[in-house]
């Protein structure tokens, strides 16, 4: 998978293609990336700034960082019940 592109990188990126006569197929083939990328950099651009509605980058990431947390935690009461369940059978063995 290809690195990301810098935030700065998208920002201009979106500006250019925002005060462009061409098309964003165009802008994004002079910048190299995909079209799709572009309108998708556009359409988070918008979100952000309150133009559309939808999860803000600041939400995405917030959301991803807890979704990462909740793994996490899972994992660990995982882990403690098994532990939880192997240390009861040591103590009351059958």
């Amino acid at each position: 998978m290809p690195a990301p592109f810098p935030p700065e990188f998208k920002r201009r990126a979106v500006q250019m293609a925002r005060e462009s006569d061409k098309s964003v197929t165009q802008v994004a083939r002079e910048l190299g990336v995909s079209p799709s990328a572009l309108r998708n950099w556009i359409t988070q651009s918008d979100i952000d700034e309150g133009r559309k509605p939808g999860l803000s980058s600041q939400d995405r990431s917030e959301l991803a960082e807890l979704r990462r947390e909740k793994f996490r935690l899972e994992t660990e009461n995982e882990i403690l019940r098994r532990a939880a369940a192997f240390f009861a059978r040591e103590i009351h063995p059958k």
